[in-house]
């Protein structure tokens, strides 16, 4: 079964025969089967050659950057070989006809909040007092279907979740004052958690989207930029709140993630390179996680789902099957 490879020491990475070599600067060396690897995620310092970017490109290996703050950088994307030229005709249209084009970035937000909802349902079970947000997101999920431009869709959304967020200092059971998302910098804990999950999904989700015959660039909800994969954007505000929310409730209530797991400088929090081991490793168990899929009928991986949520897509935009976001039913 292929694995993440996640790279935290400073060194080279480079084809060795048939395997992929790392040699940490202090002469440490490791050999990993290629065979092996589904993606590489650098959080250190590395160097590679070009023999290196042609071999893992062979094999469709993509690559997710992390600077020293965790922050996202960007990916390296192989070139695509899946292409199909009708599909991507589809997806053109499909963003071009505005009606179309809303319509889809309906069904994302729709599939999206729903998901919160049942998060919020979750802990409601668990006696947190989370009954007022439930309310105020029920109504503001029943407006998204008068919404008429992307942009009051997008307004919409923006108050799911910020209602949603309120709630969270009821379900996280350690004292962390947490009132509003804040991005640039994170100021906080769970900011900064949010931060670096939120964009652990979003490669993951560009790892998965690489394997079908999506365009990644060509997006609904957000709109497509220069320098970013604004589908896997779209995907992935899906499955936030089923694997990234999840995880980081289940960090912060386990306390294996604390004010110990940071490092404050200037105005914003770092993680500590063990907090961010600790958190791509449980990341990992979790997306390995199957369900009995309710209309494949066999165990599905969490990440699997990602893949599964693009083919669907697929089939959307050919014109064989409406697409509709993928909803936690358990």
């Amino acid at each position: 079964m292929k694995q993440s490879f996640y790279v935290y020491n400073n060194g080279d990475l480079k084809r060795k025969d048939n395997t992929l070599r790392f040699t940490s600067y202090e002469g440490q060396k490791r050999d990993i089967p290629i065979e092996k690897i589904s993606d590489i995620y650098v959080m250190s310092e590395m160097s590679f050659n070009t023999p290196f970017i042609t071999y893992i490109s062979q094999y469709g290996i993509t690559m997710h950057f992390f600077n020293y703050y965790n922050y996202y950088v960007g990916s390296y994307y192989p070139k695509e070989s899946l292409l199909a030229g009708q599909l991507l005709i589809k997806q053109v249209e499909h963003y071009q006809d505005y009606e179309k084009r809303l319509t889809l970035a309906k069904k994302f937000i729709e599939a999206a909040a729903d998901n919160i909802y049942r998060n919020l349902r979750y802990y409601k079970a668990r006696e947190k007092d989370v009954l007022g947000a439930m309310q105020e997101i029920d109504y503001l999920r029943r407006q998204l279907s008068k919404a008429e431009t992307i942009e009051e869709l997008m307004g919409i959304e923006g108050n799911i979740r910020k209602t949603y967020y309120s709630a969270w200092n009821e379900i996280v059971n350690q004292e962390i004052k947490f009132e509003k998302r804040v991005m640039h910098p994170p100021d906080n804990m769970i900011n900064s958690l949010i931060s670096f999950v939120n964009s652990l999904i979003y490669a993951k989700t560009l790892s998965e989207v690489y394997h079908t015959q999506l365009n990644p660039t060509i997006s609904y909800l957000h709109q497509p930029g220069a320098r970013r994969f604004s589908l896997c954007l779209d995907l992935s505000e899906i499955f936030k709140p089923l694997i990234a929310d999840r995880l980081i409730f289940s960090l912060l209530n386990r306390r294996q993630i604390t004010e110990n797991s940071f490092t404050k400088e200037f105005n914003f929090l770092h993680l500590k390179k063990e907090a961010s081991q600790l958190i791509v490793t449980e990341l990992e168990a979790r997306l390995k996680q199957t369900i009995m899929h309710r209309d494949l009928g066999r165990q599905v991986s969490y990440q699997y789902l990602i893949r599964l949520e693009a083919y669907k897509l697929i089939k959307h935009l050919i014109g064989e099957k409406e697409y509709e976001g993928f909803r936690i039913w358990w």
